[in-house]
């Protein structure tokens, strides 16, 4: 196919797609209308399915499909990312020296960890009750671990964070979340439809399967997010390149030697 078809080809899509497009904002409600047709089949959905918060219905029940494919973003993206930044055979490890820490800055961070975690795991387990739900409350969780960076030292965050068993963590999620929408298929429905009981309104046993789906993207994310900051941490405090044993950062020259190192470049060249 040549340029000059390919050019066409182009043309007519995009025309095609810019009258669709405009047919489609010209259907919808006037800006600052009262009537908002979305909105209100979706506020109708959420109440009677006993889901308080609107947003998280729409996410796991409404439009679960289109949230499991974001999950699988993230979740192919933390894999990517552990395979591009594994140990290479010719890097090898150095344990970090131990960081003096202030002590304000340990005290706050210490204190802070503990609350952290617990507000993260408090929005994962009430996102279907109010604002909030596994994508915000995993990042937060997987935040909170992290102070113990800042309070301590990396060896210290480093027993806290197996990354085995948070690796087997985030493919857990992702796989809760499909067998999930395979059950409510095998219970005679669609997949991912809402087929458990609603309970009570307001409650944490409310609002169906939303929960169940937002404990899964919840785990995905605290162990994706956890796994992902520790492959670009290791790169950044323990692995290291051949040559960078004399203790300088990746790069940097080696002060007096960089003349002679500048001769060697022109000898090779």
């Amino acid at each position: 196919m040549s340029a000059r078809v390919r050019l066409w080809v182009f043309l007519v899509g995009a025309a095609g797609f810019a009258v669709l497009f405009a047919v489609a904002c010209f259907g919808l409600p006037a800006f600052g209308t009262a009537h908002h047709p979305y909105g209100v089949r979706a506020v109708h959905a959420s109440l009677s399915h006993h889901t308080a918060n609107v947003i998280a219905s729409v996410n796991f029940d409404l439009r679960a499909f289109d949230t499991l494919g974001e999950e699988t973003i993230l979740f192919s993206a933390v894999l990517g990312t552990v395979v591009l930044l594994r140990q290479a055979r010719d890097e090898h490890r150095k344990d970090p020296e131990p960081a003096v820490v202030h002590p304000r800055v340990r005290r706050f961070a210490l204190l802070m960890l503990p609350l952290a975690l617990l507000v993260g795991l408090y929005v994962i387990a009430h996102g279907q009750v109010s604002p909030g739900g596994g994508f915000q409350g995993g990042v937060v969780a997987a935040t909170a671990l992290h102070l113990l960076y800042i309070a301590a030292d990396y060896r210290a965050l480093e027993r806290v964070r197996p990354l085995t068993l948070y690796e087997i963590g985030e493919a857990a999620g992702e796989v809760a979340y499909v067998i999930t929408g395979l059950a409510a298929v095998l219970a005679g429905s669609a997949f991912l439809a809402n087929v458990l009981p609603f309970g009570t309104f307001a409650t944490l046993s409310s609002g169906g399967t939303v929960p169940v789906l937002n404990a899964a993207v919840g785990l995905e994310v605290v162990s994706g997010v956890v796994v992902l900051l520790a492959r670009f941490l290791d790169q950044a405090v323990e692995i290291e390149e051949p040559g960078e044993d004399d203790g300088n950062p990746r790069g940097a020259g080696d002060g007096p030697d960089d003349g002679d190192d500048k001769d060697d470049e022109r000898e090779r060249a």
